[in-house]
């Protein structure tokens, strides 16, 4: 059982951070008076320690799944304008319920659990599955996502179901813990989808991302030969963490390495280099995608898909198994953090407007107390 420090009084209210609505990052109010949330009997209370910062939670503050939406994340989040009311605003299409605390990344320590739960985990250190599922006859009926349809990790306590809080025994730090949910269960995901083995090629878009790195090691562990595209600056760091090559996102996909040259793409990029990524992948290969911070609308001839017998992998929901796995893979040390720079939950606002800027490699951690 992985258990750390032992547990403070518990207040009555907190500090956290809430989104008043869509927008830009005025839309992110920090508070000290948030009152700590309240159990049902299945529940986890958790004493956040440290929470990453991800796509998914900019992507939700600027309204950016909306369908009306038809630009990448970084133009759409600069011309964010506040007024967005699309109801298909969230991710799961419906539309977000304001305040919300986000935060899709949770590390923290169990402090009280409800009547359902044994209070043995009173004391764990753990990891909340960032993509919550809820089953109706032993299969799965709905999933949604910590700090989206639900509040999340941006505060000082949050809560979660506690089937869906996975004890962690490891040496790693709370801020190195609280880099991994969202982005390496995203990469695994992928990984796992598109049936990832050893020998195969794989091409990584957005390598130098959090995904990305991500899937850069995840795909290395399971013995397949990883292309990276990222920045020229981060080639060093992407051959770090396994890469066995790295092409610059300014370069030509097929120039650098010819057309029907991987197995699997795994890609969170998409807009204009789109049909590149078709090009190179083999006979009855396998595209993945989990993003598109370049841009959601893209140019796709389907003669493609259908005369190279491609095989196509729109990846959201996750089976169980994708979660539990990682964790074992941090318990045995099959991978490793990888930290960009920490910031204190006050300081969101800029930790979102550095991760914007897609200048730092490695994950942004927001450091909870």
């Amino acid at each position: 059982m992985a258990t750390h420090n032992p547990a403070p009084p518990i207040p009555k209210t907190m500090s956290g951070v809430i989104l008043t609505g869509h927008g830009g990052p005025e839309k992110l109010e920090y508070r000290t008076d948030l009152p700590v949330p309240e159990l049902s009997p299945t529940e986890a209370l958790i004493r956040v320690a440290a929470a990453g910062i991800n796509n998914t939670d900019i992507n939700t503050r600027i309204g950016w799944y909306s369908k009306g939406v038809k630009t990448g994340t970084s133009s759409e989040a600069t011309s964010a304008s506040g007024d967005r009311t699309d109801d298909d605003s969230s991710w799961s299409g419906k539309a977000l319920q304001f305040p919300r605390i986000q935060g899709a990344d949770c590390c923290g320590y169990i402090v009280a659990v409800g009547s359902s739960v044994s209070s043995s985990r009173i004391g764990e250190r753990v990891l909340v599955r960032n993509m919550l599922t809820t089953y109706v006859n032993k299969r799965p009926f709905d999933c949604w996502t910590f700090g989206s349809e639900c509040d999340g990790a941006f505060a000082q306590y949050t809560k979660a179901p506690a089937a869906e809080t996975f004890a962690v025994n490891c040496p790693w730090t709370d801020v190195e813990l609280g880099s991994v949910p969202c982005a390496y269960s995203t990469a695994e995901n992928m990984i796992h989808r598109s049936r990832v083995t050893s020998g195969e090629t794989v091409l990584i878009t957005g390598a130098s991302g959090g995904v990305g790195a991500a899937a850069i090691q995840l795909c290395k562990r399971r013995g397949a030969k990883v292309i990276a595209v990222a920045g020229a600056d981060k080639k060093s760091k992407m051959q770090e963490l396994g890469a066995d090559r790295v092409i610059s996102r300014d370069s030509s996909i097929v120039a650098a390495l010819g057309k029907m040259s991987v197995e699997v793409v795994l890609d969170v990029v998409a807009g204009p280099s789109f049909p590149e990524l078709l090009e190179v992948l083999k006979k009855g290969g396998r595209y993945a995608t989990a993003g598109a911070i370049a841009g959601p609308i893209v140019e796709l001839d389907v003669r493609t898909l259908y005369l190279k017998d491609l095989s196509f992998f729109g990846c959201t929901f996750q089976d169980d198994e994708v979660f539990a796995n990682l964790v074992s893979y941090i318990e045995k040390g099959e991978i490793k953090p990888h930290i960009g720079q920490v910031f204190k939950l006050k300081d969101i606002g800029k930790a979102q407007e550095v991760f914007q800027s897609k200048a730092q490699s490695g994950k942004l951690v927001l450091e909870v107390k």
